[in-house]
């Protein structure tokens, strides 16, 4: 089972870390489907990601950075702004790039679908779950709540007492 936890909680693990080690153990995560996380180190000028999954190098194309990408209502600063981050992925295959090496192509929206399917969806108003503060707006705070899926924090919720910004908490 795949925990959805926000971009950066699984890149430290022992278990992600294992699961990175050979092409072999990429290939097995192809098959259970299971979510990895990774440095995404350069976005190039087509803006694929390119990530550094140490055994081999991994591409998540344009259109699999996020979801609403492809359909234009996500614009492409939210795949740029990932770069020197932790990325989440679900690896959608492995081939050979121009120099016969290994290459595994990898999907953030694939991986963040799946978070949104099984378990946003499933959340009940009054649930409390894990969250990483992304960035303040003078509304309120944008948060990662799994796999790089952004929700808003209203300022209103942050706190008890009126508060003029949400850096004041």
């Amino acid at each position: 089972m795949n925990s959805f936890s926000p971009e950066g909680s699984l890149i430290g693990t022992a278990e992600n870390s294992m699961r990175l080690r050979t092409p072999l153990t990429i290939a097995d995560c192809l098959a259970k489907g299971i979510i990895l996380e990774a440095r995404a180190t350069v976005c190039d000028a087509e803006h694929n990601l390119i990530v550094d999954l140490g055994c081999m190098k991994g591409i998540i194309p344009r259109t699999q950075g996020a979801i609403g990408i492809e359909d234009g209502t996500v614009r492409d600063i939210a795949i740029i702004s990932r770069v020197g981050k932790p990325v989440c992925f679900l690896v959608t295959a492995i081939d050979v790039d121009e120099n016969n090496q290994p290459i595994a192509i990898l999907s953030r929206s694939q991986a963040q679908e799946m978070c949104r399917q099984q378990y946003v969806e499933k959340l009940n108003c009054g649930d409390v779950i894990d969250a990483v503060v992304t960035h303040l707006e003078p509304f309120g705070a944008f948060c990662d709540i799994g796999c790089g899926i952004p929700s808003l924090m209203p300022i209103d919720a942050i706190s008890v007492s009126r508060i003029s910004h949400p850096k004041d908490r």
